[in-house]
């Protein structure tokens, strides 16, 4: 008998009719004689509607009443699916975060788990139940909900099959795998049937929606083998792994791109030692993230950099410059946005000179101009004029051999809704 974690996303529990199929998923898992956790997210598109009541009751968005809002999405699926089950003839039985052990550090919003204590979940399964969790949600050592931010619901099962041993975490979503791009935009991407943890990383953290990047981190740390598959069919999804075979002549194993890229500039900083330090020791204060920073040359002793954060940290970030101004006496502080961030990700970019140059090619025969650039050994990216997204990242596909004859699988059959 195999322990499975099986985790499905908002598209997969979207309504009734698709919470009835994943139900007959799981049990069909269960009949075949393996042990099933399920981890699932809110149903559709119910945490935005959430997020659009709040906001027509107060603007401000207070980050511990959040939280206490949106795990309620989760609380219906998890019930609702239990429900399902035990329609099925299973013995099923639902937890929040909290009641399967999850304590996270003390931050609203997008906090980390800090340990997690998984006995009702081991008690449940040698009862004979199927174990349906919510993801997405936790609660901190002094009994505060708090929830890991978008996407963590992935983060909850991977980090679950760690902690109970499970045999394998199979994450489901509407597409059948990882392809080398997003599938939506290149119809003919190219599904991989493996890819390393650590490309897979650097995918997610670029902005490929298919897996949240925390929880690539936990599988690599835990070695808990990760496989992403379709909710929708049976087609064999893509396994995530230490080591990957490299197919042969694929340099670049995936293009991802980031919607959510806003760059901030300081212009005429004084060059003195310990600017930057203060700068982004004060941004990381306020929880925000920064992303790739570029410093210009130094005149008459000032200096001007521009570094980049999620969209939806913008305002936050250009408050707290606003408050460093009396001690840090910069001329001026600008943002974009509608900008995106690009990337190119493949183990064999280490020992192929000129996969940067063929992008910077490939971008300017678009006629985009690159704003930002930063690189590692697996991966190189620039921050562009969003306008051409699609254009840039078909001909970047195309640029490096990546479209195949076959067209992507996305989604299922229609359900009425």
């Amino acid at each position: 008998m195999s322990l499975y974690v099986m985790k499905f996303g908002g598209s997969s529990v979207g309504d009734t009719e698709r919470m009835k199929r994943v139900a007959g998923r799981v049990v069909e898992k269960a009949d075949e004689g393996h042990q099933c956790v399920v981890v699932v997210s809110a149903m559709g598109d119910t945490t935005d509607d959430l997020i659009d009541q709040a906001k027509m009751l107060n603007s401000e968005l207070p980050a511990r009443e959040m939280d206490m809002l949106l795990t309620t999405g989760e609380q219906i699926s998890i019930s609702l699916l239990s429900m399902a089950i035990q329609a099925l003839g299973r013995k099923a039985i639902s937890f929040t975060g909290w009641q399967a052990g999850f304590r996270t550090e003390p931050v609203h919003g997008k906090a980390r788990i800090n340990n997690i204590h998984p006995e009702r979940v081991n008690e449940a399964l040698a009862g004979g139940n199927i174990v349906i969790v919510a993801g997405f949600q936790g609660m901190t050592e002094d009994g505060e909900i708090t929830t890991l931010g978008r996407g963590g619901s992935d983060t909850t099962a991977v980090a679950l099959a760690a902690a109970i041993k499970a045999d394998a975490c199979e994450i489901y979503t509407d597409v059948d795998g990882i392809y080398s791009t997003d599938p939506r935009i290149v119809k003919v991407a190219r599904k991989l049937k493996e890819i390393s943890y650590d490309e897979m990383l650097e995918l997610a953290n670029l902005g490929a929606a298919v897996l949240h990047p925390r929880a690539v981190e936990y599988a690599k740390h835990s070695g808990v083998p990760l496989i992403v598959r379709s909710s929708f069919n049976h087609n064999e999804g893509t396994v995530v792994k230490e080591e990957a075979a490299m197919e042969q002549g694929v340099v670049v194993s995936g293009i991802a791109y980031d919607k959510n890229v806003a760059r901030i500039s300081i212009l005429g900083v004084p060059d003195v030692p310990g600017v930057l330090a203060e700068v982004f020791g004060a941004l990381a204060s306020e929880q925000i993230d920064v992303d790739i920073i570029v410093q210009s040359g130094v005149m008459d002793g000032k200096a001007d950099f521009s570094f980049s954060v999620a969209l939806s940290d913008r305002e936050n970030a250009l408050r707290v410059l606003e408050g460093l101004h009396s001690r840090l006496p910069y001329r001026e502080v600008t943002s974009e946005d509608n900008l995106v961030k690009v990337s190119i990700v493949g183990a064999g970019m280490v020992s192929h000179p000129g996969v940067a140059a063929k992008m910077f090619q490939v971008i300017s025969s678009q006629g985009v101009s690159i704003k930002m650039v930063s690189t590692s050994e697996i991966k190189v990216s620039c921050v562009i004029d969003g306008d051409k997204l699609h254009d840039v990242i078909k001909a970047l596909h195309t640029a490096y051999d990546l479209d195949t004859a076959e067209q992507a699988v996305v989604g299922g059959p229609q359900v009425r809704r």
